[in-house]
């Protein structure tokens, strides 16, 4: 949910001129005990940074210089005490602070929020986001005035927040994970910290306060406006009337039951209160505060759009009111675009957009619903719910819809009618792809971790899709299954309920494949970063569960990776393997040599016919390509005489690419660049086989982290006589996908082949995982049943 974020006017930038700072010295003469500064002072402090919730990732503290030349702080420091405490820590500042202008003092943070403006100086203290005592020192030794320190003569600034047991004559308000105690006016100290700070949205490196501009009476269309950030943003508002319709932790969203005739200006808005608010739903309200643009941190950062929210409000109860009806999305009220996101920006919506189209773009679409009391009618389920309680629904007649009820991401459609709905005011249920949501579904319309949320206040009710797990053919004796598998991390601390759920997928889902390839295997002691690098342990115990599942006895052969070097999570080591079937005609040539850091390469017999010098042999490892990657794993194989080269790969993440729904549009895919160079890499080595042998067998498979559509899969690809099938651009359109982001069903998982394998492969991605909450992956595996043929039956 919504935090808070304070939009401040910059009052000038930081200038340090020597003559200046000399002529500004004698202003540094200690103050009296408990006088008012006239030049230097605190004007913010911040302790929640890094938190949960937080829309910043560190604590920080912030200084303005009230005189009229610079002030040179070098030898000063702000320090710090818990709210009862009498051990001080010290920062210590350098440089000057020009007159009128902020400097930051960036301390200890976390991983939540949005990053922080360069700071003037970076500290290590971790501040309370409660109660705590900030002093500002003219000296950087640590205070040894114990747990009361406002009056010592070293003291320039003091402020102490929440229930701090010393302050300037009282503490300023207690605060939390999203707010800061901010000065009310900067260039004003009473020696009062109750008097001259507020609680109120976080906002480094600026200033706010000073004197008040008279505030403009305003509806909430008014300050939503037709644009993705406020006309009235860094505004005072008053007179602003509505109905409260929904209560979070935090504040309370509000709604204007006589809406304008622009359907592209929101009529609802967020007010934040910090603490819980006090109002009822269906109280008739009228509010007076600043209006804000929050942008939420956590995953995006600040790759997010804003929220319009009113921010240190003044809130009166008139009555009561009934609340307006919910605004229907879909048939029968407001239609979302079918399939642009954002077609008329190139960068920043929030300042280069070109237009505001809610009708076309799906972007400014739910942009103009933001704090709205909306319902959508019987919604259909795209995806399952998530571990983080989110669950992607779209209105009836959205397309184009998967086989089972989901709906396929396309490289022209990324599906603007998707919404997600979120467990922040009530439970959301487990359901999954092809469900649907009993009745009218209504709740208020959010923005955060880059996605619009839809926030229902009463738990929807699942109506069962009838979608069930899939399993695929047993192949034929005379066929060669081969199939790919990515097994999400997977280590001994997993347990027996994964290995055994993964056993039963591989025997009973995929009939036990004659050769499996497998993703994201790691070291036998997981994410702990012991320096353990084999993976015995971990394939060990799945190949037995295998076994205990009533399958066959698998062997595997796998390259165990430099220590810390191919990504995932850091002590993992994960890595790509290859089981094969030990009762079947498959035979692994294990050609001895591969290492980690040793490339296999392609070599001739003395009939001409191309072998592995290294089997199994990892691929180009050198190549900086595969830095922070699986270096992928190539293996050759006999099947009733004939060989077969078998390459199992995972790509780079798409991990740091913009999101979807943020505010940089087209979405930047900044990890492409890396796949294509991977993809490359291997198509270079399948050229090398084709060239010795043309009607070579050769798959390539895996988790390759991008789409069939992508240019990763086209260089994968290839053209002309030697041109792979790939094999996911073979199904129908409503069948592409293994893998479900979002709730958008995409094709992750590739399996290519040769062309002289195309008239004998049979190819099956098994929905088992990706449609339902309750997953042994994340990722649907797939199998090719293929018969591989001698040259001169070719």
């Amino acid at each position: 949910m919504s935090a808070l974020y304070r939009s401040r006017r910059r009052l000038g930038a930081l200038v340090v001129t020597s003559s200046l700072v000399l002529a500004g010295a004698a202003a540094l003469i200690a103050r009296p005990a408990d006088a008012a500064s006239t030049d230097v002072v605190i004007t913010e402090v911040y302790g929640g940074g890094g938190n949960s919730g937080a829309p910043y990732t560190n604590d920080f503290v912030e200084l303005t210089n009230n005189s009229s030349a610079p002030i040179d702080v070098s030898g000063w420091s702000i320090q710090y005490a818990s709210a009862a405490g009498s051990t001080w820590q010290v920062t210590k500042l350098t440089g000057s602070i020009a007159p009128g202008t902020a400097y930051l003092v960036q301390e200890s943070g976390g991983a939540n929020g949005q990053p922080m403006p360069t700071p003037a100086v970076t500290g290590t203290i971790p501040m309370s986001a409660t109660a705590g005592k900030v002093a500002l020192v003219t000296n950087q030794t640590a205070l040894a005035c114990g747990a009361t320190c406002h009056a010592d003569t070293a003291v320039k600034d003091y402020v102490g927040y929440g229930t701090a047991g010393d302050s300037e004559t009282a503490p300023a308000p207690g605060l939390s994970n999203t707010t800061s105690a901010a000065r009310t006016d900067p260039a004003q100290d009473t020696d009062n910290n109750s008097v001259d700070f507020a609680a109120g949205n976080p906002s480094p490196g600026t200033l706010t306060g000073g004197p008040a501009e008279p505030p403009v009476d305003a509806k909430i269309h008014d300050i939503q406006g037709a644009a993705h950030r406020s006309p009235l943003e860094g505004k005072l508002v008053a007179n602003v009337t509505g109905v409260v319709t929904v209560k979070g932790s935090n504040g309370f969203w509000f709604q204007d039951p006589q809406p304008d005739a622009d359907p592209a200006t929101s009529e609802g808005l967020f007010v934040f209160t910090s603490a819980a608010p006090t109002v009822a739903v269906v109280d008739a309200v009228t509010v007076a505060g600043s209006v804000a643009e929050f942008r939420p941190g956590g995953s995006g950062g600040t790759t997010n759009l804003t929220t319009t929210e009113l921010t240190n409000a003044k809130i009166t109860v008139t009555g009561t009111a009934a609340v307006p009806a919910p605004t229907i999305v879909g048939p029968g009220g407001r239609v979302p675009p079918s399939t642009v996101i954002e077609d008329d920006a190139s960068g920043d919506v929030e300042t280069t957009s070109t237009a505001f189209d809610p009708a076309s773009d799906g972007l400014d679409f739910w942009e103009s619903l933001e704090g709205m009391w909306l319902g959508i009618d019987q919604p259909q389920v795209t995806g399952p719910t998530s571990s983080f309680r989110e669950l992607s629904v779209v209105p009836a007649g959205a397309g184009v819809r998967t086989v089972r009820g989901g709906i396929l991401l396309q490289k022209t459609d990324s599906n603007p009618e998707r919404v997600l709905l979120d467990d922040v005011l009530t439970a959301i249920p487990d359901a999954k792809t092809g469900d649907k949501l009993a009745g009218v579904v209504t709740g208020v319309l959010d923005y955060s971790f880059g996605n619009f949320k839809l926030l229902p206040t009463t738990t929807p009710t699942v109506v069962d899709g009838g979608v069930k797990r899939e399993t695929t053919k047993a192949s034929s004796p005379v066929q060669l299954s081969v199939a790919t598998f990515n097994v999400e991390n997977l280590d001994p601390s997993d347990g027996d309920a994964k290995f055994g759920g993964l056993a039963q997928a591989v025997v009973h889902n995929l009939a036990s494949p004659d050769i499996l390839g497998l993703e994201e295997v790691q070291d036998d002691d997981g994410a702990v970063n012991s320096g353990t690098t084999s993976a015995e342990k971990t394939l060990g115990l799945l190949t037995a569960a295998i076994v205990k599942a009533g399958g066959p006895q698998y062997a595997w052969k796998q390259i165990d990776p430099v220590n810390n070097a191919e990504g995932g999570e850091p002590g993992g080591n994960i890595r790509v393997a290859f089981l094969y079937r030990t009762d079947k005609a498959v035979k692994f040539v294990d050609t001895p040599g591969g290492t980690s850091t040793t490339p296999t390469t392609v070599v001739t017999d003395r009939r001409g016919k191309p072998h592995l010098s290294a089997s199994p042999g990892r691929i180009d490892p050198a190549n900086p390509a595969w830095a922070a990657t699986r270096v992928p794993l190539a293996g050759e194989f006999k099947w009733h005489g004939q060989t077969v080269f078998v390459v199992v790969n995972h790509f780079s993440s798409k991990g740091g690419d913009n999101p979807l729904w943020g505010r940089f549009q087209p979405p930047v895919q900044v990890t492409a660049a890396k796949r294509h160079q991977q993809a490359a890499s291997v198509r270079g080595f399948v050229d090398q086989i084709l060239a010795k042998d043309k009607g070579a067998n050769v798959v390539v498979l895996g988790d390759l982290n991008d789409f069939d559509w992508s240019e990763t899969a086209d260089i994968l690809v290839g053209s002309g006589k030697t041109a792979l099938i790939d094999l996911p651009r073979t199904l129908p359109l409503k069948e592409r996908y293994s893998y479900v982001f979002e709730g958008n069903s995409q094709i992750l998982d590739q399996i290519l082949i040769s062309q002289n394998l195309r008239p004998a492969s049979a190819y099956d991605v098994v929905h088992m995982n990706a449609e339902f909450p309750d997953q042994i992956s994340d990722h649907d595996p797939q199998v090719v049943k293929l018969i591989p043929l001698p040259s001169w039956v070719r």
